[in-house]
């Protein structure tokens, strides 16, 4: 099939490269000139480990192009795929400001029945609203059809989760669509869901927040464990074992962060607010993510007293490893908060630099870490794990160590001779 992918950020690209992966013919379509300018020449403008070499491998074999040229884009294809951003507003709603000037802008040049799909992360009634906005700009009476098919993809693992799905869910209401999407996945093995638009948009939101449920869950766990003097680890361990609860997403740490959960669930929320129905566990959860940093300072004001003065360091800035996106990165309001108490912030992460006032910032971690009075460990870089921690004792002013992700070996460590402290551990 000829595909049409109009967005090229991480969802759109992901998505373009694997159907060009499953012996489709691509089209990627952005207006950021830049952007295009940089896939053409196989280089990705965002982190994702084997993407790029996927990318080098279509580019040559001609199975994907670029362009910012949507009337020929639009004209040629015949599945459009909308992969465009869906920002959150003051309120805590998705703004569709993107996806209705792709809507519109797919009105006004459609040539013949075009299947138009909702790839982006979308409120309930999205797919509805995308009908009116063609509709309302086609010039002539061209038949099409909308669908819900939302993505699942994690970051850092974004090119197997998409190669390897749990499941596909496609909504749609027109039996002509149904099958061309049905076809478009055949060589999946994966279950494919059928169900509405506004299922599957639900399906999205309520994926994610239940994750989110069990990542504050475990926090809250934690807390309860700091007190009873008990391993989290051995209480995810014990729970993860029950087939009904599953291993996943039961590690505790400093909180959930990125442009899917805090995004994902607001608008959930925001969604259930409009229709007048309270969420009250997923509001919690909120509260509990919200808060979970605060708890780690004040463990770390328990053990250093006065932060003023005292020189932190950070290891890990992005939300979480394997990727370069800091959105509502738990390790910026650690960084915050240390400053706000007149400490000295010295940071290291292997992918992303920051240009924050007061904060210094080296490639090199030993160095970021020498003359420090205590590290902090705010995302769990497989690099980190790995360091000679021995040689960092040699390095800091005072040998210890507060574990944001329970990443390190409690008891290797302190055999070195830092003081360790975990989350509930």
């Amino acid at each position: 099939m000829n595909i049409l992918v109009i967005g090229t950020g991480y969802v759109g690209a992901t998505t373009g490269l694997v159907f060009s992966e499953m012996g489709h013919k691509v089209t990627g379509l952005d207006l950021d000139k830049n952007k295009i300018n940089k896939l053409e020449k196989g280089e990705l403008h965002f982190f994702e480990p084997g993407l790029e070499e996927i990318l080098k491998k279509h580019i040559d074999g001609e199975n994907i192009t670029f362009t910012t040229d949507p009337i020929t884009a639009i004209k040629e294809n015949e599945i459009i795929f909308i992969c465009v951003g869906t920002p959150q507003d003051g309120d805590g709603s998705a703004n569709l400001r993107y996806v209705k000037n792709v809507a519109e802008t797919i009105g006004k040049y459609m040539n013949t029945y075009k299947v138009i799909v909702d790839k982006s992360t979308v409120p309930v009634g999205t797919a509805a609203l995308v009908e009116n906005w063609v509709k309302e700009y086609q010039k002539n009476d061209i038949p099409f059809d909308v669908v819900s098919n939302p993505e699942f993809l994690k970051e850092g693992s974004a090119l197997q989760d998409a190669l390897n799905p749990d499941r596909i869910v496609i909504g749609s209401l027109n039996e002509k669509a149904t099958n061309m999407m049905k076809s478009l996945y055949k060589d999946f093995t994966c279950p494919i869901i059928i169900t509405s638009p506004k299922a599957a948009e639900l399906i999205k939101y309520a994926a994610n927040s239940f994750l989110a449920l069990k990542i504050s869950y475990m926090n809250e766990l934690a807390r309860l464990c700091d007190v009873l003097d008990i391993n989290i680890n051995d209480i995810a361990k014990g729970i993860g074992l029950d087939r009904r609860i599953g291993k996943y997403f039961l590690q505790a740490g400093i909180g959930y962060g990125g442009s899917c959960f805090p995004k994902d669930v607001n608008a959930l929320l925001k969604t259930a607010k409009d229709s007048q129905v309270e969420l009250t566990i997923l509001n919690a959860a909120v509260n509990t993510n919200k808060t979970q940093v605060n708890y780690l300072l004040k463990k770390i004001k328990k053990v250093l007293g006065k932060l003023k003065g005292k020189t932190i360091g950070i290891l890990g800035l992005t939300f979480k490893p394997n990727t370069d996106d800091m959105r509502e990165a738990p390790a910026l309001k650690v960084i915050s908060l240390l400053l706000d108490a007149g400490a000295k912030v010295k940071v290291h992460d292997p992918v992303v630099k920051i240009g924050i006032k007061n904060v210094i910032q080296s490639d090199d971690v030993y160095q970021t870490l020498k003359d420090t009075d205590a590290v902090i460990l705010c995302t769990e870089w497989e690099m980190y794990k790995n360091l000679d921690w021995l040689k960092m004792k040699s390095l800091v002013d005072s040998p210890i160590i507060f574990d944001g992700r329970n990443m390190l070996n409690k008891e290797t460590v302190e055999k070195i001779g830092f003081d360790y402290y975990g989350i509930g551990n």
